[in-house]
């Protein structure tokens, strides 16, 4: 139980564990910028889709 918590604390507060920290933020700011972009302009692109579905 120890080991896990040595663990726990060096993600945390270690370097590696900021980094991860870091890097798990940015990919949810790249997620909810893509779920943004993709409501704000579903509409579009559904027409666009159906366009090249048709043309097939």
């Amino acid at each position: 139980m120890e080991k896990l918590k040595k663990i726990f604390m060096n993600l945390c507060f270690g370097k590696k564990g900021s980094t991860l920290i870091e890097i798990a933020l940015y990919i949810a700011l790249v997620v909810i910028v893509c779920i943004v972009v993709v409501t704000a302009l579903g509409d579009k692109l559904q027409g666009v889709f159906q366009k090249i579905v048709d043309s097939l």
